[in-house]
């Protein structure tokens, strides 16, 4: 049996955060599966690869004499996808969905180390552990024939450009399924909740004066501090839900000035808001745009995420979490973060994020429990193989509900 350990290492060793290093990654990926007799489809998404692969039943229409790919169009990935999935098929088909992709690094982020239980590294903890053990957890299952699980992995999710994602892109091809994991950093627990995301671009006008009399006019980027602050104090920030005491707010970047020796005449800031499910992105930047002498654009929106805990996939996932961490209790969570995770939910498909237990994520000491990763394929393979007795007639459960950090 393959060591995830050693596969994450292997990821964790590529610096993903540039697209050469990606492609060379994302051709890793596919020789390791391919190697072990899965096949992989790989698409190109804006120069970058998008890889696919089904373990389990094999897909009606390619080899069983169902509808073939020709059949429906091209011929081309969006076609055998299709076919792999029409309806009418009667095999659960679960996604698991993993991004190759990391943020920026020092260079020795990307010489893994272990240090007790734990896996340094960039990227160990969101998301290439994670990622390592979905490739393991696809072969575990590709002997059973009651469930299709599809592994997608992206090269994007980190991305800033969130209106041109793959993911988006792979769901309207036609490569979804009944129900979706996204492997990002939860610490074991299930994100049945998140937050949506709403990116502004404020423009703060103010009045030029020389240095030496700032009283004469109007410096532009102390403004833009006030107005973040009143930002902070507008009636959404107070706002509360289940999961959620309230929105995240966050001044990403700001700029301004000229020259030294003059006051700011103008201050551009990004801030970005993570809303709570339920809350109106309209109505937050109608608050926003009430504020005097700015002007805000609206730069993406990204939807929050909202799973039922009483879906049988999750009533599902929450079982095999328990049976492979028996000592700990199993809750569902709300997630303060963005994922991949919306764009399932946009085509009406179920999804959560789940992922091992670790910290740091984006910063410097970034770190995965490798016990924890070794749980966390166990569980996946439990949930797969246990699936149809729970969509048959599976017991509820549920658990406590809390807010973890993490995502986007």
């Amino acid at each position: 049996m393959t060591d995830e350990r050693v596969l994450a290492e292997r990821l964790i060793s590529y610096d993903t955060s540039r697209r050469d290093e990606l492609a060379a990654a994302a051709g890793f990926v596919k020789g390791w599966l391919e190697s072990r007799d899965i096949e992989v489809r790989e698409h190109d998404h804006n120069g970058m690869p998008v890889l696919v692969a089904d373990s389990g039943p094999a897909s009606p229409g390619l080899g069983d004499g169902g509808p073939t790919a020709s059949a429906l169009g091209d011929g081309g990935l969006a076609s055998r996808a299709l076919a792999a999935n029409i309806p009418g098929d009667g095999v659960p088909c679960v996604v698991f969905h993993g991004h190759l992709d990391v943020v920026p690094g020092r260079p020795e982020q990307f010489t893994p180390r272990v240090e007790g239980d734990r896996l340094i590294g960039r990227g160990a903890y969101d998301m290439k552990s994670g990622l390592a053990a979905m490739m393991c957890a696809l072969k575990d299952v590709s002997d059973q024939d009651r469930v299709r699980v599809r592994f997608v992995c992206v090269p994007d999710e980190e991305s800033e450009e969130l209106d041109e994602r793959s993911t988006d892109d792979f769901v309207k091809r036609g490569l979804g399924g009944d129900f979706a994991i996204t492997g990002e950093p939860t610490d074991l627990h299930i994100g049945v909740e998140a937050k949506g995301v709403l990116v502004m671009r404020i423009d703060v006008h103010g009045r030029a004066a020389h240095s030496s009399t700032p009283w004469l006019g109007d410096n532009a980027v102390l403004k833009a501090i006030d107005v973040f602050r009143a930002i902070e104090s507008l009636p959404f920030s107070r706002e509360s839900s289940e999961m959620f005491d309230r929105p995240s707010i966050n001044l990403g970047r700001i700029e301004g000035g000229e020259a030294l020796n003059q006051v700011p005449e103008e201050c551009c800031m990004a801030v970005d808001v993570r809303y709570l499910p339920g809350q109106d992105p309209g109505d937050i930047l109608a608050q926003v745009r009430a504020i005097p002498d700015i002007d805000v654009t609206r730069t993406f929106i990204h939807p929050p995420v909202t799973v039922a805990r009483t879906n049988p996939y999750v009533r599902a996932l929450c079982d095999a979490v328990a049976r492979s961490l028996p000592d700990r209790e199993v809750i569902s969570v709300g997630r303060d973060g963005a994922s991949d995770a919306a764009s399932f939910i946009e085509a009406g498909i179920p999804a959560v994020e789940f992922g091992p237990v670790g910290a740091g994520h984006h910063g410097p000491d970034e770190w995965v429990s490798l016990t924890s990763l070794a749980r966390y394929r166990r569980a996946l393979g439990d949930f797969v193989r246990a699936l149809p007795i729970w969509l048959e007639n599976g017991p509820g459960q549920s658990g406590g509900l809390r807010a973890v950090e993490g995502g986007r």
